[in-house]
Parts: C-alpha cells; structure tokens; sequence
C-alpha cells in the first residue's frame, strides 16, 4: 500500500509535529506534501524520505511569513493535483493522510485513493477563535470578503476526506457545528518516557512553567500579568510572533528560554512546581507531557483541558481568562498536594505506542 502524508506547512515544532513523527514510525516511506518547508526551523522533518512543496515555496520570506498568505493556502494544496499536472507521484496512492488545522484537508485525491483526516482543529481564525484573531473592527471590515472567501472554501474543502479523525472531544465538536460531518477520536501521541525520570519528580525549584508557541491565542499575556503581581518565578519556554510584546511586559520574575531541546525540556518540566495552561486548547499536549514528568497542571476550563486534566488529581482549573480567575486558581494550588505517581499514571491514557494501536486500528477497519 503506498500511503503519502500531507500537513498544512513545516516550519515550526509543537503538538501536530509529533503526530506526523509518529506516523512517520507507522510509514517510513511515505512522503510528506506540504505548502512551505523550513529546514532550518523544521530539523524534525529531515526523517521523512521526501518533501514535496507547493509554489508557495518559491514566494521570498514566505517560509517564516506565512501567515500573510492564507488566502494562497486553497490553491496551493489544489496545486499538487492541477497546475502543470500532478506532483511527482500523487496519482499513485493508495491512501493519504491529510494532518490539519487549515488547508491541508483541501488537498484532491484520484476517486479510488483513500483520504484521512485527522483534524487538529477547524481553522481557528475562520470559525472558533475569529473574534480573537479580528476584535479591530476596522480589521474585520477590510478582510470580510476575504473571510467569507476562505470560510466557504473550507466547507468545501471538509467535505473531500473520506473519514476525519478529531483529536478531541472539542474538536469533534467543532467538526459536527462548523463542517456538518460525524468523527471519531483518536488522542495525539505524546512520547511519555521522554518526560520520566528514574526519581519520578526533581526537586521543584519552585517556579511555575509554561510551554507554549507565544502566539495570541494562547494567552501567555494573561500569565505574565498574573506574576508581574504576584512577584513568583515564571519560567516560559516556546517562541513565536507575540515573543518581544511579551518580553516587554514581563518583570524580572519571568524567565524566557526560547526554543529548547527535547532533553532540555523535560529537565523544566522535571523541576518545576506546576505547567500554566491559559489557553483554551484543541487538546492540550503539554499538560499531558507536564503529567508523564509528576507535575500537576494549572488549566484554564474550557476545550481540551476537560480531557487532559482532572480536578484535584492531576491539577486545577480556572474558570475565567481574568487575572482574578487565574490569582484564585494559583492560591487554592499552592495549598494542595498531588501525587507524582498518581499523575505518570494517567499520562499513559494518551501515549505514542495507543495512538499508533488505533490509527493502524482504524486504517485496518
């Protein structure tokens, strides 16, 4: 069975990263399709036996610009199968899988190739969060065709996969009221032993931890507000667009290490006293990561959250993405306490080795 595998752009490192690795594992051979390539922010995709690119990849800056270009991204994944004939071997699959939040699922298949979904997420900045990403009323007017443009073509779109596969029960949810379409779940993989040490837990050293992409929608503004009052230890890992606003926010308490390496990371996670989750998250891989190390997560009450963390077992949640919300959480935790064994326990619901039984599973059905 020749099996090809496609992902909206590889670029950056996070949670869809690793399912494509651990599909990778299922399919070695498989090439990977995609719109834009970095291979100097994407190291993780040098496994891959073949990256096929779009026309996109001969834009200049487009690889570490490419948000300016969402309304390119519908043509660009048409393009493999239409502009001056198909990309090199896509007439010959017999299954392909489609891994997105945006257009990926877009991508045209021969009517006797099998296309999966598997759905991160419908495209936040069209459907869950576009309040978010277009609050300037001025913004959202000027772009209105433009969104209505993208919104109808991402119905459209939705409706190519043969099955779609949600990585949640939030993502499902928005799969039924955004696309019209029935999913099933299969959790991401997250490689729990990565995040073990011998010890179980480091000493903590006392200061709270978030892992996150800085981008707006994940809120690491409301965290740095937080411990600008608070005046406690803030450790933040990850980079992105918001980096030098949130940098400039923040007092001397809060720490920014950039981009850090696997090993680096579970050490962080291994001496920390708690993971800050403040966004409402697709699924939430790092507060399943934070769990595999014995640390609890403090998580904001909405989305994936609901299946990753449970209440006074494996951490807390806040109710409101207020300061206020979030100062009562930290109190009401820092009076607990919680078992490191107990939370290694529950972070196997969601390892790499159930999500590989059940993909296989599915593709077998």
């Amino acid at each position: 069975m020749k099996v090809a595998l496609v992902y909206d752009r590889v670029n950056k490192w996070g949670g869809a990263e690793r399912v494509l690795l651990a599909l990778h594992e299922i399919f070695p051979d498989a090439p990977l399709y995609t719109s834009v390539y970095n291979s100097k922010t994407a190291p993780w995709a040098k496994v891959f036996p073949k990256i096929y690119t779009s026309f996109l990849q001969k834009i200049p800056f487009v690889k570490s610009s490419h948000e300016l270009l969402g309304w390119l991204m519908p043509l660009a994944f048409e393009s493999f199968s239409t502009i001056g004939g198909p990309a090199p071997g896509w007439d010959e699959y017999d299954l392909v899988i489609s891994v997105t939040s945006e257009a990926a699922k877009g991508i045209i298949t021969k009517p006797d190739t099998r296309h999966i979904c598997y759905c991160l997420t419908p495209t936040r900045y069209l459907w869950s969060h576009y309040d978010l990403y277009f609050k300037n009323k001025i913004f959202r007017f000027l772009t209105k065709l433009f969104i209505n443009y993208l919104r109808n073509w991402d119905k459209i779109a939705a409706q190519r996969p043969d099955e779609i596969m949600a990585i949640s029960v939030e993502v499902q949810k928005r799969i039924k009221k955004y696309y019209k379409r029935d999913s099933e779940i299969i959790f991401p993989p997250v490689d729990l032993i990565k995040y073990q040490t011998s010890d179980i837990r480091h000493q903590t050293s006392g200061y709270y931890l978030v892992v996150s992409r800085l981008v707006l929608y994940k809120r690491v503004d409301l965290v740095i507000e937080v411990f600008n009052q608070l005046k406690w230890p803030l450790v933040i890992v990850g980079t992105g667009s918001e980096e030098r606003k949130l940098k400039k926010a923040a007092h001397g308490n809060v720490k920014f290490t950039g981009f850090v390496s696997e090993d680096e990371l579970a050490k962080y996670y291994w001496n920390a006293k708690a993971l800050i989750m403040p966004q409402e998250e697709d699924f939430g891989i790092v507060s399943v990561e934070a769990q595999a190390a014995g640390v609890p997560v403090i998580a904001y009450k909405k989305g994936g959250a609901l299946e990753t963390v449970v209440e006074s077992s494996t951490g807390v949640y806040f109710d409101k993405q207020t300061p206020e919300s979030l100062i009562n959480a930290l109190k009401k935790f820092d009076k607990m306490a919680f078992n490191p064994g107990e939370l290694i326990h529950y972070a196997k619901n969601f390892s790499k080795e159930r999500f590989k039984r059940e993909f296989v599973k599915l593709i077998n059905e």
